[in-house]
């Protein structure tokens, strides 16, 4: 048995590794693969929101709660919310404050930078509707 941390990118890789080693071991690479297509989210975004004390430069002095609220909105509005669909979540620090704020979009792990509205819609627009990742935006 794997260990739970095992990022999804790694239990692929170790299914590979285990598919070809042997008969033996088909049913837990089947299983495994079986995991990754029936992910219970199409997308799953993650804002970070984290507040630091007085002073201190981070996401959430720039906006990105305000923004995180209307990410959502939009989301609901174009019906993409729900299972199986897209979940817009808050999340602690990131670890990237130098290029906030920022978002990460999984399964595609993608990372972008954002300042406002507008680049709210464009990545609702390109990465959430269309499937095309904003180069503009990216980090």
């Amino acid at each position: 048995m794997q260990p739970r941390w095992v990022s999804a990118a790694g239990r692929t890789a170790i299914a590979k590794v285990v598919c070809q080693q042997g008969s033996k071991v088909q049913q837990v690479c089947a299983s495994v693969q079986e995991r990754k297509v029936m992910s219970f989210f199409d997308k799953h975004v993650f804002i970070c929101c984290n507040q630091r004390a007085t002073g201190e430069d981070c996401c959430n002095n720039h906006g990105s709660s305000e923004l995180l609220g209307y990410m959502k909105d939009r989301i609901k509005a174009l019906g993409l919310a729900g299972d199986g669909k897209i979940r817009i979540n808050k999340a602690g620090c990131l670890g990237r404050c130098d290029d906030g704020p920022v978002m990460v979009v999984y399964p595609q792990e993608t990372w972008y930078t954002f300042i406002d509205q507008q680049d709210i819609d464009e990545i609702v627009d390109e990465h959430m509707v269309a499937g095309r990742i904003v180069e503009r935006l990216k980090i």
